[in-house]
């Protein structure tokens, strides 16, 4: 366990985390350990991709498109066990229990290399595509490089989190192939947090949040990301089963039908 992660640290993220929304946990994993996530993921890129969950591309087939080069890796930890411990850590569990107020378990993990000159994320809800029931997910994203405006570092909206969830994006494409991006309520600002490799930012499923492109030429923002669910949840959608347990064994849930808050079926 991190020697900072005390229970008076856990205490104050909580209290961060129902009022804004978000909590920022610094320095959660050591440097070594962000240069072990990133070197392993060097690795599955040079191995060519993982059939099902990482295709990249050829430069020349790329046809200058930098995220089909490097595109995200979903669901890593159905492949890599490295992935998996990363995503079950102790450390994030133990902020996940305090924000749950019950045990958490995993429904998802993505990788993104996001280098030099790669487009962003349009501003969306997480639980829009996860369909939790009853509740919501919560997201860990942890920074991989520095991050901030420049390299496309992760925008949030403080005070979203009791939004409701906006179905205005109903069968429209996927936000991060350049879909509608969520409008920001009246009142309420966007923000980027700087983050140092090994922050990981906690935040709430109804959050709207996304990012701009990363416009430098030689900085890269990559980030590992994890999605969990409280254990009472009965539903989730279909594609994010089965989840796993922080033992790391996996656990099946109902899947949700149904739509969720939108209603109808969610691309």
């Amino acid at each position: 366990m991190n020697e900072t992660l005390n229970q008076e640290t856990i205490e104050q993220l909580k209290s961060d985390f129902e009022t804004q929304g978000y909590c920022l946990a610094k320095n959660l994993f050591s440097q070594e350990e962000v240069e072990d996530i990133n070197q392993h993921f060097v690795e599955v890129h040079a191995d060519g991709g993982v059939p099902g969950f990482y295709a990249p591309e050829g430069k020349e087939a790329a046809e200058g498109d930098i995220l089909r080069e490097f595109p995200r890796v979903g669901h890593p930890h159905r492949f890599s066990e490295k992935a998996r411990i990363y995503m079950i850590n102790e450390k994030v569990g133990a902020i996940l229990w305090a924000l749950f107020g019950e045990e958490p378990l995993a429904t998802q993990s993505m990788y993104y290399f996001k280098p030099p000159g790669a487009r962003g994320q349009s501003l969306h809800q997480d639980q829009y595509y996860l369909k939790v029931k009853p509740g919501t997910c919560i997201a860990a994203w942890t920074a991989l490089d520095f991050c901030d405006r420049e390299n496309g570092g992760m925008m949030i909206v403080p005070g979203t989190q009791n939004s409701e969830i906006d179905c205005s994006k109903l069968g429209s494409v996927n936000s991060y192939e350049g879909g509608p991006s969520i409008p920001i309520p009246e009142g309420l600002k966007a923000t980027i947090p700087e983050m140092e490799p090994g922050d990981t930012l906690f935040f709430n499923g109804s959050l709207i949040h996304g990012s701009g492109p990363n416009r430098t030429k030689d900085r890269w923002r990559r980030s590992f990301i994890g999605h969990y669910v409280g254990k009472s949840c009965r539903s989730i959608a279909d594609h994010y089963h089965p989840l796993v347990d922080f033992a790391g064994n996996d656990v099946e849930k109902e899947a949700t039908t149904d739509g969720g808050p939108c209603g109808g079926v969610l691309r």
